[in-house]
């Protein structure tokens, strides 16, 4: 529909295939809306669409602007629409309006201009003024309050770092990735990290606020009440302060454990950290204690039992050696058979003897008499040194078995001193593994107070809650908006 009215500045929607076809309740509902846009009062929507198109509006193709709505304001009846019917007549017995003139003046177009301009200028700061209020009470009130508490409320506390590793005494021998791995914090990194977590746990803050008081400091009246613990707080929640006063780090390249402890007196704060320091070297003894105890102790133990046998053997020898009247089997045979072998020799003498004398023809009756009676004696003493020598009787054993029990014993006694030879080597080498498995805890860097309080950092602190205040107030509005948007779409 084109213009009728100069007045009246039409922008040209873009056609829409799908757009309210005129006569539909659809087409009066949009022509109603837009009448309203415009400023106009409207009964209906046959009213609304009458009043558009009287404008020269299009109601499904044309789109409602600032000249629209300024101009309808001051014409709100051009050619007395409301008065008159088709034929241009009266239908209320009233007179009609008088048409308003086919053009305005430039200085009335100007005023509408800078009217609109003046519009948009306090819509403008109405805007930023509720962006201010809003940047004001979520953003700038909190963060100065932040700042308020950090800079003149929160009680000043002082931090003690410190640094330890745990050692081992160095094997000497070791070779190859032992000997690469033994001078790193890697061949630690297991006793490190349970030393880190025992002086994290639950079990390490009871010894501390048993032995140092840790609750109760933190309990005193001068300090702030975000700070301060109440009198009646539980152990959960001094676990969560002990979790944020105590910070316990290891660096496992370096193999340095890393200890910070804040109090509020440096004092305080290096007797807190100069405790858990012990309670650490006193849990790095624990670690290896029951296997160095149980392989020192099961050494020993056969150690003893061998030097025991060796003494019982050596007491059965001396016994034996009592018992029997000899002192060594080997000597007393050898003694016996010395014996043995010059009465045999004498006998084979008095037998060559007798034998050259019964070669003469008349041999010495007296003679032969004599030298059968000593080859008689000499027979009978070597049987009878041979008896004893092998044949035992109730009184006296025999030599062989007194050699046999001598012999046995004294095996049973050289074995026996063999075993204690090696469980003195075991016990030996025992006591070398338990060197090797022990650890020590070495102060890197010993606690020192400081003379300053270190905490609370109110800048910094104050920066980020300014960046976190706004940064959620951004997150807050695109959300806000991206919802408006998806609601009125």
């Amino acid at each position: 529909m084109s213009s009728t009215n100069p007045n009246i500045t039409v922008a040209p929607m873009p056609d829409k295939p799908n757009g309210p076809v005129p006569g539909t309740p659809a087409y009066y509902r949009m022509a109603r809306r837009k009448a309203v846009r415009m400023g106009l009062a409207p009964s209906s929507g046959e009213e609304a669409a009458k009043m558009l198109e009287e404008r020269g509006f299009d109601v499904s193709r044309d789109r409602v602007t600032m000249l629209d709505t300024t101009s309808a304001l001051q014409n709100p009846m051009p050619g007395g629409a409301n008065a008159a019917g088709p034929g241009g007549g009266a239908t209320t017995g009233e007179k009609p309006a008088e048409a308003p003139s086919e053009f305005i003046s430039e200085e009335e177009r100007m005023a509408d201009i800078k009217k609109i301009q003046r519009a948009i200028a306090r819509r403008r700061k109405a805007r930023f003024m509720l962006i201010a209020l809003r940047l004001f009470f979520f953003v700038a009130l909190p963060t100065f309050l932040t700042g308020n508490y950090f800079f003149t409320v929160a009680t000043p506390m002082y931090q003690v770092e410190s640094q330890m590793v745990i050692q081992k005494p160095d094997s000497g021998g070791s070779s190859g990735l032992g000997g690469l791995l033994g001078g790193g914090g890697l061949s630690n990194l297991e006793d490190s990290v349970i030393v880190q977590g025992y002086l994290s746990s639950r079990e390490a803050m009871l010894r501390l606020n048993r032995e140092n008081g840790f609750i109760a400091h933190f309990q005193q009246d001068f300090i702030d009440d975000i700070q301060r613990m109440p009198a009646d707080t539980s152990y959960e929640d001094a676990y969560k302060k002990y979790k944020k006063y105590v910070s316990i780090g290891y660096d496992p390249t370096e193999g340095v454990i890393r200890m910070s402890v804040i109090a509020i007196t440096p004092e305080k704060a290096t007797e807190f950290s100069r405790a858990l320091i012990r309670f650490a070297e006193e849990r790095v003894d624990q670690l290896a204690a029951p296997v160095r105890n149980d392989q020192l102790t099961v050494a020993k133990s056969n150690y003893d039992a061998a030097e025991q046998a060796v003494l019982d053997a050596a007491s059965h020898v001396l016994d034996l050696q009592q018992s029997r009247g000899v002192f060594s089997a080997d000597a007393e045979i050898t003694g016996q058979m010395t014996i043995l072998n010059s009465m045999e020799s004498q006998l084979e003498q008095r037998r060559l003897n007798l034998a050259e004398i019964n070669n003469n023809p008349e041999p010495n009756r007296a003679q032969v008499n004599a030298i059968v009676q000593e080859i008689e004696g000499l027979t009978n003493s070597i049987a009878e040194r041979r008896a004893a020598m092998l044949s035992s009787t109730d009184a006296n054993a025999s030599l062989a078995r007194v050699s046999g029990e001598l012999r046995i014993a004294q095996s049973n006694l050289e074995m026996r001193q063999l075993l204690l030879q090696q469980s003195l080597s075991a016990l030996e080498s025992a006591r070398l593994e338990v060197n090797r498995q022990t650890r020590y805890l070495s102060l890197a860097v010993a606690p020192i107070p400081p003379d300053v309080p270190t905490l609370p950092k109110a800048l910094e602190n104050t920066a980020l809650a300014f960046a976190l205040f706004f940064g959620l107030y951004i997150f807050l509005s695109l959300t806000v908006s991206i919802l408006r948007e998806q609601i009125g779409s």
